[in-house]
């Protein structure tokens, strides 16, 4: 019995080292993405309703196949393993038109075959009004000859987007969009399956006269899409080097494995990688998260203490890591259109109540700096024009005093009984109706002249070191009482934070009233520096998501135009010009206060091998290239 016995607790322990290190191998194949943004759960193409960062990054990990891409140097190249002929003209109308050969054998990740349809319905959706009416974001119809009577109804078909055979297609681009800057852009399309993304009830054709899409109506498609749009699971339809098999929304966790399908990138690139795992990073307890084994992979690691905590664990063994400059930079984002935001004075005395060069130095601490202007470090203008740039911007240097005199010469000198401002009192300022909207905080005296106080609401993320440190440096400063001003921190999940932000009434009546003046965010930018439609006047364009600021300035929008439009890409002198006198203009109006541009690392398990990233080369690209080390 007792050698029975010694037997059975000796395949236990032989079983249980087996089951170990079948798991730690697997483990070893696994990359545990630690996520400091939270999946939003919208897996639409592109940004078609939000564009959450996490979210996008599935997307591109799902979706792939691009006519034209960027490479590792952020520039754009044919991708040829999708495209096997690509050729352009100039009509004689200025208008210009790109033809498209599709690769025959390119299928999706269920083995359905992909053709040129798969990459023209997306582009006659995004001309039609039923886009607008399910809330989509898309504004094709600007772009596409025909796509504005299209979507006016005047036409039954987009007459510049063309389904020439199974596998060609060609996209004319409107006259007053050519030349343009970054005009490969214009063909990179990629295929979605109009079965999954739009049902069974329509159907993309082509009858001589341009492409449409038969049958389509908003209660044709809305259920299907809203059903698209968050699915994850083995019968998702996506053509990208990975599929998304699961998603825990409780717990913002996103699973996924290899497409076998899949025929490579650009360069013929497959993963090897086998599984990738997103979870939600905390930032207080990310570190720990790490040691034990939470998540393996941290990417883009901004703030300067985190950084210096990843050297530390780097040192213990375990991980490397990859450095690169942002080609993005962090904020304070105001919406310009109601509230004491609306007021280019108080924006100024804001940006003049916080210590930036302080506040990026406890940040950033030595990983980055100040930025005077919508831009990044990474960015190959900043490289170029950063003399130009020091010399010529105004840095808003901390300066109490003259946050005053600011404030006080726009007419904020009252207290709320109409009285002369003193001490100790918040701000008030006479303002017309127009002025004072509805703004929660308005006074109205007997006489009927309304006061509106300084009072700034602000939507704030949770669990965000930069959110902690503004409520410190600025919200809570002394010398932000002193001058008489008050910012309220609204502390929210992200995703909150966002649908106030965008007003997307999709998600809820009470996000399409204006609320908070003031968001503290980041962005990152493409290597197609394009802010045509940023700054935008069109209201149609704005109710899509456009001009999140709702600054409405002539100039500011003709100079963003004019920089990428009636710019041959031959000419990056012209461009730059444009570029510089965009910033300029930005930094005097100041929509937004630039924080910091930081210096990014990314941590990584030392058996990924392979493993490169840089500003314009993301985690769904990199990926691709690592491998386990043996």
């Amino acid at each position: 019995m007792k050698k029975l016995i010694s037997l059975l607790l000796a395949i236990a322990m032989v079983l249980s080292m087996t089951a170990a290190f079948a798991e730690n191998t697997a483990e070893k194949g696994t990359v545990i993405y630690g996520s400091s943004t939270e999946i939003g759960g919208d897996f639409a193409p592109g940004a078609w309703w939000t564009n959450n960062a996490t979210d996008k990054m599935i997307r591109d990990m799902t979706n792939d196949y691009f006519v034209t891409t960027t490479n590792q140097g952020g520039q754009y190249v044919i991708n040829e393993t999708v495209c096997g002929g690509l050729s352009s003209v100039v009509n004689p109308d200025g208008s210009k038109t790109f033809t498209v050969k599709i690769n025959e054998g390119l299928t999706y990740n269920n083995g359905e075959a992909i053709t040129a349809k798969d990459f023209v319905w997306p582009m006659v959706f995004a001309c039609s009004p039923v886009a607008t009416e399910v809330g989509a974001k898309l504004t094709g119809y600007l772009t596409y000859v025909g796509g504005q009577d299209y979507y006016d109804g005047a036409a039954a078909a987009v007459s510049g987007v063309r389904l020439i055979d199974e596998y060609t297609y060609s996209v004319t681009i409107v006259a007053d969009k050519i030349p343009y800057f970054f005009d490969m852009a214009y063909v990179a399309d990629h295929p979605f399956s109009i079965k999954y993304w739009l049902g069974d009830a329509v159907e993309l054709k082509d009858d001589g006269e341009g492409a449409y899409i038969a049958g389509l109506t908003k209660e044709a498609v809305e259920a299907q899409l809203e059903f698209a749009r968050f699915h994850a699971g083995e019968d998702r339809v996506s053509a990208g080097p990975y599929n998304l098999v699961e998603y825990d929304k409780a717990a913002l966790q996103a699973t996924f494995v290899i497409n076998e399908n899949y025929a490579g990138n650009f360069e013929g690139q497959k993963p090897s990688i086998e599984k990738v795992v997103i979870v939600k990073a905390e930032d207080a307890t990310w570190a720990d998260q790490i040691k034990t084994g939470a998540f393996n992979f941290y990417d883009t690691i901004t703030d300067g203490s985190q950084i210096n905590t990843a050297l530390d664990i780097i040192e213990a063994g375990g991980f490397e890591y990859v450095e690169f400059n942002r080609a993005g930079y962090g904020m304070l984002n105001f919406q310009c259109d109601f509230g004491p935001t609306q007021f280019e004075a108080v924006r100024h005395a804001v940006a003049l109540l916080l210590d930036r060069n302080e506040f990026a130095n406890t940040f950033c601490q030595g990983w980055g700096g100040v930025v005077n202007g919508p831009y990044g470090t990474g960015l190959w203008q900043a490289q170029e024009a950063e003399e130009w740039l020091e010399n010529t911007l105004n840095s808003y240097a901390y300066d109490p005093e003259l946050a005053v005199e600011t404030l006080v010469a726009d007419g904020w000198i009252y207290n709320a009984d109409g009285s002369e401002w003193t001490e100790g009192n918040v701000r008030h300022k006479k303002v017309t109706a127009v002025e004072a909207g509805d703004y929660v905080h308005n006074v109205t005296l007997a006489d009927g002249t309304i006061l509106m106080p300084l009072i700034i609401e602000w939507s704030s993320s949770e669990n965000n070191s930069v959110s902690e440190l503004l409520n410190v440096m600025l919200a809570q400063g002394e010398q932000t009482k002193a001058a008489g001003v008050q910012i309220n921190q609204n502390v929210m999940t992200f995703t909150e934070l966002l649908n106030y932000y965008y007003r997307d009434g999709s998600q809820g009546d009470k996000y399409l009233v204006p609320t908070y003046g003031m968001f503290n965010l980041a962005t990152n930018f493409t290597p197609a520096y394009d802010m045509s439609y940023e700054w935008t006047q069109d209201p149609d364009m704005v109710a899509q998501g456009y001009n999140l600021n709702r600054l409405y300035n002539d100039s500011l929008d003709a100079l963003t135009m004019n920089m990428v439009y009636g710019v041959d890409s031959t000419d990056p002198t012209t461009y730059m010009a444009y570029w510089k006198a965009y910033i300029m203009l930005w930094n005097d109006i100041l929509p937004q206060i630039p924080l910091y541009s930081n210096v990014y690392i990314t941590l990584y398990p030392d058996w990924l091998e392979g493993y490169e990233q840089d500003s314009f080369w993301d985690f769904n690209q990199a990926i691709l290239y690592a491998t386990v080390a043996e």
